[in-house]
Order: C-alpha cells, then sequence, then structure tokens
C-alpha cells in the first residue's frame, strides 16, 4: 500500500524534547491536527500529522464488527506503528512520544496503544473509544505503566456513545494507564478549551532533551 503523507510542524526532531502523533478525524485534512499545535504552547516539540488515504483510517463506525473495518484499520494501526519506529531513529523512545487523536483518529490512538501497550509520554483520545462492537473483548496484553491518558468527550456526542468512552477509560486504567476522563455536558463533536488545557500540561510535563540530538 501507498504510506500516507506526514505532515509536520514544532520543532525539529533534532532540537525537540518530545514528539507528538496526532491522527485527525474522519474526512478531515491533517493540517487541522496541526493547528492545535499552537494552542498547545510547547514550541520544543515536534509534531506529526499523517494524512489518512482519502482522508479516512477505516470505512465505518469504530462500532462495527472489526472484520467489516478491514483492512484498513490493520494499514491504519501500521502507519502508527511505522511513524513510532521513524521516531526511535531519532531518539525518541515511546516515553517521550504522545499519541493523540481527535474523533476516527482519536479512537485510532487509543486502539493503538492498547494493543501495543507499553509507558509512552502520553495518550490523548478526545471524542473517541476503543475500536469494536458492543462486548468485544479487551484482553489487551502489556502494561502502559502509568501512562498519563485523558480521555474527552461529550456525553451526547452522537458519535461516541459515552458508554463506550467509560469503558474505555476503564479499560486504560486496568492496563496501567493513569488516566483522567472527562464528560463535558452538551457539548458537540468538537474539541474545547478544558481539554487543550489538559493536553498542555500533559505535553509540558514530557521530560527532556532528546538524548541522540547533538549538544
Amino acid at each position: 500500500m501507498n504510506r500516507p503523507a506526514v505532515l509536520t510542524s514544532g520543532a525539529s526532531l533534532a532540537r525537540a524534547r518530545a514528539a507528538v502523533i496526532m491522527l485527525h478525524g474522519r474526512g478531515a485534512p491533517a493540517e487541522n491536527m496541526l493547528s492545535f499545535a499552537e494552542a498547545f504552547d510547547q514550541t520544543d516539540i515536534a509534531y506529526l500529522a499523517p494524512q489518512a488515504p482519502g482522508s479516512t483510517w477505516y470505512p465505518h463506525s469504530f462500532l462495527a464488527p472489526i472484520e467489516q473495518n478491514e483492512p484498513a484499520l490493520s494499514e491504519a494501526l501500521q502507519t502508527v506503528a511505522d511513524i513510532s519506529a521513524y521516531l526511535a531513529t531519532h531518539g525518541f523512545t515511546p516515553d517521550r512520544s504522545v499519541l493523540l487523536g481527535f474523533s476516527q483518529g482519536g479512537c485510532l490512538a487509543l486502539e493503538y496503544a492498547a494493543r501495543n501497550a507499553q509507558r509512552y509520554g502520553g495518550l490523548v483520545g478526545l471524542s473517541a473509544g476503543l475500536i469494536g462492537p458492543p462486548g468485544a473483548p479487551r484482553d489487551y496484553l502489556g502494561s502502559l505503566a502509568a501512562t498519563p491518558v485523558f480521555v474527552g468527550c461529550s456525553d451526547v456526542d452522537f458519535h461516541i456513545p459515552v458508554g463506550r468512552v467509560h469503558e474505555s477509560a476503564e479499560v486504560l486504567r486496568r492496563l496501567g494507564g493513569d488516566v483522567t476522563e472527562r464528560i463535558y455536558p452538551g457539548m458537540a463533536h468538537t474539541i474545547n478549551d478544558d481539554e487543550v488545557r489538559h493536553v498542555r500540561r500533559m505535553l509540558a510535563g514530557l521530560s527532556g532533551p532528546n538524548p541522540a540530538r547533538p549538544d
């Protein structure tokens, strides 16, 4: 398959203390995610935003049976793995990298981290939940090892049932994540200022500098 283009902003990998993989929602351009970098106000972080083929990571609802979203779902998960591997070659271990996504991209970020549980610098799912139909087994392996996790969503989001948000937060806690869950009454399918503040604090707490960069 053709690998998605990856847009970047913020600090260069040679100078950044941390990196954020930003995953856009269905039908959106990767530029939408990069537009949040300024709001996060962390100029020494590198932001990488892949563009999904056709602006869609997988074809059906995240609540559909897994097989209905294949092979696109596996390809999307591989995209995140490829970017993570690329960052590793530049000295960014998982604990110095953050997975962040909104809507469909947020679901992808949470699912990737659950399937590849380890200590990350952070995990953020905005208007998102773990992927799969109701009753899907959540027998993930590994441990998030106290990874800071933020999950935020409306209580009336048409796309994301609030019950799935609660379930996802609990699964990530069982995996060892340090989970903060916020439900916003009556909010539209969007990202609000409180969520931005939570992410900003998470990014500000990331350690550095990048051990691979020259002094």
